[in-house]
């Protein structure tokens, strides 16, 4: 919970889903994966679920994060992008 400072809005974090695409298409790329590499890694029929990942209309599902964030290297945290709303308190 967040701490109140006057203010009875609470501020909730949420995944930005397009940054976190963002992420994984730049770490995808780094680590030298192609979208077809990344679709036999997860076995996936076609690539249109690492499509969505990369332009933030999916997530994931927590299976496949920690999946992905091993074979690029990296946390989960540094794949996923949370944000909270800016205060509405003056």
């Amino acid at each position: 919970m967040l701490p109140d400072r006057g203010c009875s809005v609470i501020r909730v974090p949420y995944i930005n889903t397009v940054a976190t695409g963002q992420n994984i298409n730049r770490m995808r790329m780094e680590a030298g994966f192609t979208v077809k590499d990344m679709q036999a890694v997860f076995g996936f029929a076609t690539p249109q679920a690492i499509y969505k990942w990369i332009h933030g209309t999916a997530m994931p599902s927590i299976d496949n994060l920690v999946i992905l964030a091993a074979v690029l290297g990296v946390t989960m945290d540094e794949i996923i992008v949370v944000d909270t709303p800016a205060s509405k308190c003056g």
